[in-house]
């Protein structure tokens, strides 16, 4: 299935609940006897841990308390607050087609100055081609049933990937998976479209420690990549196997 808006908001919330799980290991606290500490019945904690329930802010302090960690809870919050607001975007924007949704970026686009993207299953949206996108978001508008305006959002997803990628102070660095290469998207002629273009082409996270985090994971993964003649090699020989 490919990536969607939605999908972002779950990992966003999945990874809240992955660290909410660290300090409690960290302090060797069962899930019953954090919840002990906390005032709660033990279901919360295990609804909390996997991402059932969003917690509340109230959660997040109370759950940091029990822990010992108090000074974890503001990055927490943080983080819960960010995924929740772009939840409820999502949900606006979506339900009046994907084209808005695709619009709704521009602002944050335009005031990036650089751009480091991780793409583990899908071409990052800049560097689609027409095509591409056109299968892409048409698989996401059918999966979600939002209202069917496919071309007009390719047209904006189009229009905005030239004025970020062709307009501006821009810098870009991309680290894509063999797999987006093997991953089909579209009939044969569109992927290998998109692959021809990869040869010639060119979750705003606001928690302080996020941000660490995910540039300090960029950074070891850009060491293990592959690129230049290497990962043109791999390009091609994903062609190929489309013949």
């Amino acid at each position: 299935m490919p990536a969607s808006p939605s999908s972002s908001v779950q990992a966003a919330r999945k990874a809240i609940a992955d660290r909410l799980r660290e300090p409690r290991k960290d302090a060797g606290l069962t899930g019953r006897a954090l919840a002990e500490g906390a005032g709660w019945y033990k279901s919360k904690v295990s609804r909390l841990e996997n991402a059932v329930t969003p917690p509340s802010d109230d959660d997040i302090r109370r759950w940091c308390a029990a822990c010992g960690a108090e000074d974890e809870a503001p990055d927490l919050i943080a983080a819960v607050r960010s995924a929740d607001s772009m939840y409820v975007e999502w949900r606006r924007v979506q339900r009046t087609g994907l084209r808005r949704l695709q619009e709704s970026y521009v602002p944050l686009y335009e005031r990036t100055r650089v751009f480091r993207t991780y793409c583990a299953n899908v071409v990052p949206g800049v560097l689609q081609t027409r095509g591409y996108a056109t299968a892409l978001l048409g698989s996401i508008s059918r999966f979600h049933g939002t209202p069917d305006d496919v071309a007009d959002a390719v047209e904006a997803r189009l229009a905005r990937s030239a004025r970020v990628v062709h307009e501006g102070d821009h810098r870009f660095a991309l680290l894509l998976e063999e797999s987006v290469l093997r991953h089909r998207v579209g009939d044969a002629e569109t992927m290998a479209g998109q692959l021809r273009h990869l040869l010639t082409a060119r979750v705003n996270v606001t928690a302080p420690t996020e941000v660490r985090q995910y540039l300090s994971a960029f950074r070891e993964f850009s060491r293990i990549a592959v690129y230049g003649a290497e990962a043109r090699d791999l390009i091609t020989t994903a062609m190929d196997a489309l013949l």
